[in-house]
């Protein structure tokens, strides 16, 4: 299938920079940017709900920027000052940088895996097993806790923001060759919008496993997405398009070989045709000139025919005038 529209349901990159923005200059695709979801945080009445009291907890465990954004966001709306004294476990250190944001980096307790895995933050949060820890969540989120769990960590995981649907608008173009889907609530956002999904004929990309399930489980085939080989989105999105491109070389040079051989063929054949036509004006011609010849010896007979019996007429007067005299 030829690919000259990609949706990425992700914002816009603020890096020039991007991948996705190197593929369309690479293979001539537009990509437009269009998250199917958006996060919408609690409000502080939402939050009160769940009975959780954010000064009962010494740690914040951080999986995400998002969950940084809602921690913070909560904590002025219920105008709880978040102590200096306050310990944050981070997933990663892109996360653990993140927090610059809303506290003084420096000056604060932060630690984080090394290697961005929640099995790596295990070791760390061990050596500070008397502190009560706060988890920040989505309502729909990968399960990193079990590694907690699994692990015998006291924890509280909290919900202070959701996934909801980002809804096309009635009679809002959607004209895509790809979609390119990194969550299950992607998913579930596009099956919603379109109910006729089965019917459509794109190409899906994806990657994550929950997102492949709920993929698989919704029905569609995943035709691209990460492998060892190519690790990011943007990568299998180039393998895809580069696999593409040269199928459709290879169908372009068939097509070329075969118009060639039609053409020779038509050649040939006009060719053919051409000689036989030759071949018969000239067996017209020579049939013509036959003809002709036939017509002008039997002429030249007729002639010599007429002279010689004038010939013998003027002969036969002659003798008879010879005769006459005599007499």
């Amino acid at each position: 299938m030829s690919i000259k529209k990609i949706l990425v349901s992700q914002p816009r990159p603020t890096s020039e920079k991007s991948p996705y923005f190197l593929l369309e200059k690479k293979y001539g695709v537009e990509i437009v940017f269009r998250p199917f979801i958006k996060v919408e945080g609690l409000t502080s009445k939402e939050f009160r709900q769940s009975k959780i009291n954010i000064p009962d907890y010494s740690a914040i465990i951080l999986t995400a920027r998002t969950a940084i954004d809602h921690f913070f966001r909560l904590c002025k709306e219920l105008r709880y000052n978040v102590p200096d004294t306050l310990k944050y476990f981070c997933v990663s250190e892109t996360i653990a940088h993140y927090l610059q944001k809303y506290v003084i980096y420096r000056k604060r307790k932060i630690f984080y895996s090394e290697t961005g895995l929640m099995e790596d933050l295990i070791p760390i949060i061990a050596k500070h097993n008397k502190e009560t820890y706060l988890m920040p969540v989505s309502d729909v989120h990968n399960d990193k806790a079990v590694v907690l769990d699994n692990n015998k960590v006291k924890y509280v995981k909290s919900i202070m923001y959701r996934t909801v649907s980002n809804d096309f608008k009635p009679g809002e173009t959607f004209d895509y060759d790809m979609l390119a889907f990194f969550s299950p609530a992607g998913i579930k956002s596009y099956t919603t919008n379109f109910p006729d999904y089965a019917d459509r004929k794109v190409v899906i990309a994806a990657m994550g496993q929950t997102t492949l399930e709920a993929a698989d489980k919704a029905g569609l085939k995943v035709d691209v997405t990460i492998t060892p080989k190519t690790p990011s989105m943007a990568s299998a999105i180039e393998e895809y398009l580069k696999q593409a491109k040269a199928e459709e070389e290879k169908e372009e040079r068939k097509a070329a070989r075969e118009n060639a051989k039609k053409a020779t063929a038509k050649k040939a054949t006009s060719t053919s045709k051409a000689k036989d036509d030759a071949d018969a004006a000239a067996k017209k011609s020579a049939a013509a000139k036959k003809v002709a010849a036939t017509r002008k010896a039997k002429a030249e007979t007729e002639a010599a025919a007429k002279a010689k019996r004038s010939e013998a007429a003027k002969k036969a007067a002659a003798t008879r005038k010879a005769n006459a005299t005599k007499k």
